[in-house]
Order: C-alpha cells, then structure tokens, then sequence
C-alpha cells in the first residue's frame, strides 16, 4: 500500500523509460529461465497495470493475474468492514495457488534482488526442488545492505545452521540505523545488530506442496484474528512452523548481489541512481523492453 511511501511504490517509475522496480526483476526473470510471471494485485488498480504488463510481456513471457482481496479465503470467514489492509504476504502467494502447478519463486514488487540472484533460485528450483517437494529455499541478505538511510524497515532476521540451512525466521517490524549502530526496537525493547546478521528480503523457492500448508495456516490466522484490523499473515511465520515440524528443510542460498529497494520517497533518488550504474555496466540495456 506504500503508506511510508506515500503512493504506490511497486509501479514508480525508476529507470530512463519509466521502468519500475518490478520491471528489471521480471526481465531478470525471464532471463534466469522462469516459464511463467504471476502478479498477485488488486482490484483497484488492475485496469491501467494489467494493459502495461501484458502489452510489455507479450511474447517473451507466460503471465497471469491473480487478485488478492480480503475475501479471497478457502473458506468461509467474516472480515471487519473496517479492515482495509491486505491479510499479508502468506495470503498473498495463496491466492496465487490455482495458477501454479510448478516449483515456484516469491518475490517484493518494490525490492531489488539482482539477476545472479534469479539464476542462482532458478537453478536450485530446477536441480532440487523438482525432486524433493519438500526442499525449499531463500536468498539471503546482509542487514547492513538492506536498510533504508531515512527510517525504520522490517526485515526477517535468520538463524542459520552450519549447512546452511534455515533455522528460523524472527520478524523485526523496526530495525534502522541510528548514531552508528543498527537498532531494532520492538515493544519498548532494544536490540542491537552487528549488520552482518542474514536476513530474509521474501525471495523465497518453494514446490506447490506449500499450498496446504498455507491454507491450514490461514484458517488459524482466521481464527486467532477474527476482529482484528490489522494483523497479518506472513510467509516466515508459516516456513518457520514447518521448519520447526520438520516437514520441510528451507536452504539459504547466497548471492554475490546487493539489494535495494524504496520504503521511502527519498530512497527513489538512490534507486535511480543504482539503475544507472547498471546500465552502464551493460547489466540492463537502457530500454528495458525496447517499447
């Protein structure tokens, strides 16, 4: 919804020809090997979003739309008409789940992840996933390349065991830097950071095995939360049951990227800037889709 933002971040325009931030993931997308792009949206700005992407995409790429909206539920379920925000990003890539019979790749409209970072999901995807359903796996980020110079961000820091594998994710909603030091502050408690902690940016690799998964735990989000306005149902919360059921093993890849993104309106001229030098490192022709 972009309420830090202050608009709709995900289409803001950041490279030479009106490129979003989106648009350079889904060409990485393409090139990294994926069959097919799925943009869970909603409704209320469909029209304008799907005729763009569809006019982009036709051609080089499979795409569908999906809409996440609050009654979007396997079940039935009575949502406060009050409650205007989205349900959270674990609802978000279960609405997707009657377009995807393939393992698949989750990412943020408005996070940067680079294009080795494609390759490198899209490998594991096809070489592991494939055969073991129940192999999942995450890119990992340092804390410190992820934060915004102008305010808290929310980010998923890991536990990681020896082979690399996911432990854990813990959701920390206000993390930013402040005097030199990296502090997340959490009901009235401080916690201070190194910046070299792995963190979760939601680019995730799963099988179509987690759909179950999503649904169950939708149903007791539901329940836990029938009135509530505001809480939401996020994807760690639901890889981090699993983990600890032991029903799945959830990888940690590294990337030799870096990302970015735009919590704010001033992280724009930073974003900008990063596109630019890409281009003229020929890692992005300056036409993005050469419309």
């Amino acid at each position: 919804m972009g309420s830090r933002y202050g608009g709709l971040k995900q289409t803001d325009a950041i490279g030479p020809h009106g490129e979003a931030i989106i648009d350079y993931s889904v060409y990485d997308t393409i090139r990294a090997g994926f069959g097919k792009v799925v943009f869970v949206i909603r409704k209320n700005f469909a029209g304008n979003f799907i005729r763009n992407f569809q006019t982009k995409l036709a051609g080089k790429i499979a795409v569908e739309f999906v809409f996440q909206e609050l009654d979007k539920l396997p079940f039935q379920a009575d949502i406060p008409v009050q409650r205007k925000k989205p349900l959270g990003t674990a609802h978000a890539v279960w609405v997707a789940h009657q377009v995807i019979d393939k393992p698949f790749a989750v990412i943020n409209a408005d996070d940067f992840y680079g294009k080795e970072s494609f390759k490198i999901m899209a490998q594991y995807l096809t070489e592991t996933v494939t055969k073991n359903p129940n192999y999942f796996a995450m890119i990992g980020y340092q804390l410190q390349n992820t934060l915004s110079g102008y305010g808290y961000v929310s980010r998923g820091i890991c536990q990681i065991d020896k082979n690399d594998l996911l432990q854990s994710v813990v959701e920390k909603t206000h993390i930013e830097k402040k005097e030199g030091k990296i502090i997340a502050e959490e009901n009235e408690q401080k916690e201070i950071f190194t910046g070299n902690e792995i963190v979760s940016m939601n680019f995730w690799g799963f099988s179509p095995a987690l759909f179950p998964y999503l649904e169950e735990g939708l149903k007791d989000f539901m329940i836990r939360h029938p009135n509530d306005l505001e809480s939401e149902f996020y994807l760690p919360s639901v890889v981090n049951r699993l983990i600890n059921q032991r029903k799945v093993k959830v990888k940690v890849l590294k990337t030799p990227e870096k990302w970015f993104g735009i919590t704010y309106k001033k992280d724009k001229k930073s974003a900008v800037s990063h596109i630019q030098n890409l281009i003229q490192q020929g890692i992005y022709p300056e036409n993005l889709w050469n419309l």
